[in-house]
């Protein structure tokens, strides 16, 4: 364990000065000016791309009312681990609490059309196809969602949380049955955004 004096913390964070903050890309305000005291407020916060942060660093709801309606898709995966015996009785549909993946594909998309509802920050978004597909792989199971929608922001979150509500559900199917289940690798494939 290492220890730091005040000093030490101050000189360190010198570096960070408003000239080494400034993004020339940056869509703030012109007039709002970088506070030179080598913190990361809020402001730095905004100009490294943390648009739920405003200047003040506290966290807000992104107004998209100026954007222009674009066709928007989101692609993410996550994996399941699982031990063969399990991955056997879901193929031969041997789980007690019925057909696993097909409940695991509902609960997906059930889940993708409540994200805003489970993610505070997230807008609520009228999505026009949501599906999972799933595939064995020598471990286990690999989930694949795909979200559309015609709208001012993406649906990346939907994507997301779909997998993951995809995931906990065969958790859940099977917990019975097998007790070291791992979920992993969940991630964010592809993010489209294109006029219409």
């Amino acid at each position: 364990m290492s220890f730091h004096s005040s000093e030490q913390k101050k000189s360190s964070s010198r570096g960070l000065t408003a000239g080494s903050r400034k993004n020339k890309d940056s869509k703030l305000d012109p007039a709002v000016k970088p506070r030179d005291d080598g913190d990361c407020d809020g402001l730095f916060c905004a100009e490294m791309g943390f648009s739920h942060v405003n200047k003040e660093g506290s966290a807000q709801m992104v107004d998209v009312g100026d954007k222009k309606a674009q066709l928007r898709i989101a692609r993410a995966q996550g994996t399941i681990k699982l031990n063969s015996q399990t991955l056997e009785m879901i193929k031969e549909n041997q789980i007690k609490k019925g057909d696993v993946l097909t409940v695991a594909k509902i609960a997906g998309i059930q889940a993708a059309k409540q994200t805003a509802n489970l993610i505070p920050l997230c807008h609520t978004l009228i999505l026009n196809k949501i599906d999972l597909n799933f595939s064995y792989t020598k471990d286990g199971i690999k989930a694949e969602s795909i979200v559309k929608s015609i709208g001012k922001t993406g649906v990346e979150m939907e994507a997301l949380t779909a997998v993951n509500v995809a995931l906990l559900t065969i958790y859940d199917m099977c917990k019975a049955v097998d007790k070291n289940m791992i979920m992993s690798d969940i991630k964010l494939l592809e993010k489209v955004k294109a006029d219409v």
